[in-house]
């Protein structure tokens, strides 16, 4: 607020540098930022999520860099929850979806100005340009002043906010921006067609004719009329006719709209690059929790993850695959959620069971919840504690490349060596069904090989696979398995819970269920 000095005039309040809601540090100098990692996206159907999470947004490529880039600390994930917290007070989220539309309609207004010819209609966008950013901006103080906030980024820009609405800079700009508003909204004219004569001069008192129709066909209403009004999809510009019009409106009035030259000349860049800044970066919180709240409206939770990367002992209780969710919501169809924990020693979770059971579903959500926890953002599930790894890696299996000279098994052996190579204690690991392209035995052993290097890393890892000797490989090791209905096994359940890897139970079921087993076959033989 304006305070009195030592000198009893009023003073401008000090204007306190803000960072950013996407961090409290600022940038050391010289050091380079973070970019993002899309190398998993595709396997863990990331791609799709963020495609959702982005959609309709002004700037979806600047929203995808950040949903694929991991931060590197731990408080940076809590003080982007924070934020996230605060937006769960529903009044306080609209407030400032309405600050980001009425942001957007300024530089909607703006680019439109690039395609006027009309020097006077060009002057009087800007005006309203200014006049839509003013009235936001004093939106947004009056909302942040109202919430209950929390967080520390919200707070910094509270206090940024109450500063700048107070300060000289503002206040110039605002009262300008009225006055000018208020001249050009008095002016009051009339137009007179005679042929092909067009008069323009000041109103004196003329009768409103529009006024009188509406009365006349006032009596003619019966309910609720159509609106046969048009809404443009994007604004008109001027013809030429109308521009000749506004041309002689101008002479009549000089000293207005003199008085709108001499403002748009002073009030070339009235954007401030710090609100610029916070509406931009609030973008990413929007569109997130937008997103987030369309899958809550349907009963599936979502938690604010504890992020650690002091132990790997990590948990998530009724967690779900967001790309799978997202793709049944249209169909009326709910997701399966899931439970898995690690601890004491263990790091490695072998998943196996029947085909379509989960198991690649369960892998992908592991991925998904440990990416979106490293970015700062609520995860899906009751509650969740998640590691801080440095990198995430995936082996998927992929279609054969027939323009490459290499088989299908160099390549998987190729691209676990590179993943390998480049893993460390904090990284994490997903494969999926990978060296299928081999015999059992050979599966064997090079899975062998590879869960021992995984081991022996002592890094995170989601290993589906068919090959169900891999679930014994240690302590380290935990083994899951995808279920089936009891008495039912073609249906699946698609729960996957802690349990010994029994493939032939599922065999011998599935052949009692079919009437196909030794017996029955030797006697329908005989």
């Amino acid at each position: 607020m304006v305070t009195d000095g030592p000198t009893g005039r009023a003073q401008t309040p000090t204007i306190r540098p803000v960072h950013s809601l996407l961090s409290a540090r600022a940038p050391r100098p010289g050091q380079s930022a973070a970019q993002p990692d899309r190398s998993f996206a595709s396997d863990l159907n990331l791609d799709q999520v963020v495609a959702d999470i982005v959609a309709e947004r002004e700037e979806p490529d600047f929203l995808s860099d950040l949903l694929f880039t991991h931060v590197h600390d731990t408080d940076t994930v809590v003080y982007r929850q924070e934020v996230f917290r605060d937006l769960d007070d529903t009044t306080l989220f609209e407030h400032l979806q309405q600050f980001s539309e009425h942001m957007a309609r300024v530089r909607a207004h703006l680019r439109q100005i690039e395609t006027m010819r009309v020097l006077h209609q060009r002057r009087a966008w800007h005006l309203d340009a200014a006049s839509i950013y003013c009235d936001a901006v004093r939106s947004v103080r009056d909302a942040l002043r109202a919430a209950r906030i929390e967080s520390r980024a919200l707070q910094h820009f509270r206090a940024y906010f109450d500063a700048y609405v107070e300060s000289s800079e503002f206040t110039s700009l605002a009262q300008e921006t009225q006055q000018c508003v208020e001249a050009l909204a008095a002016i009051r004219y009339c137009v007179h067609v005679r042929g092909l004569r067009v008069d323009v001069r000041r109103y004196e008192g003329e009768d409103d004719y529009s006024a009188e129709v509406q009365e006349v066909f006032a009596r003619f209403r019966q309910g609720a009329v159509k609106d046969y009004r048009r809404v443009y999809r994007a604004w008109p510009g001027m013809n030429r006719i109308g521009a000749q019009i506004l041309d002689l409106v101008a002479r009549l009035f000089p000293d207005e709209f003199t008085a709108l030259e001499s403002y748009c000349g002073r009030r070339t860049g009235f954007f401030s690059d710090t609100v610029r800044r916070f509406e931009r970066e609030l973008q990413f919180f929007l569109s997130y929790r937008g997103y987030i709240d369309r899958l809550s409206s349907l009963g599936l939770p979502f938690c604010y993850p504890e992020v650690t990367g002091a132990s790997k002992a990590v948990f998530a209780r009724e967690t779900f695959d967001l790309a799978l969710a997202t793709s049944l919501a249209p169909q009326g169809e709910t997701v399966v959620c899931n439970d898995f924990f690690l601890e004491g020693p263990e790091r490695v979770f072998v998943v196996s069971g029947p085909n379509q059971g989960g198991k690649t579903t369960f892998a992908r959500t592991f991925g998904q919840l440990h990416h979106l926890a490293n970015v700062g953002c609520p995860v899906p599930g009751r509650a969740a504690r998640l590691f801080l790894f440095d990198r995430l890696f995936t082996h998927f299996e992929r279609e054969e490349d027939v323009t490459k000279l290499s088989g299908k098994l160099e390549d998987d052996l190729l691209r676990i060596q590179a993943i390998l190579t480049a893993a460390t204690p904090d990284s994490i690991i997903i494969m999926n069904e990978i060296f299928t392209s081999t015999t059992l035995a050979d599966s064997l052993f090079l899975g062998t090989k590879v869960m021992r290097k995984v081991i022996l890393l002592d890094c995170l890892c989601v290993y589906v696979t068919f090959v169900e000797e891999l679930a014994t490989m240690g302590e380290s090791v935990v083994s899951l398995v995808s279920t089936i209905v009891p008495g039912n096994p073609a249906e699946r359940t698609f729960k996957v819970v802690r349990g010994p890897a029994d493939g032939l139970a599922y065999a011998v079921a599935l052949a009692e269920k079919y009437n196909v087993t030794y017996e029955r076959l030797r006697q329908r033989i005989s």
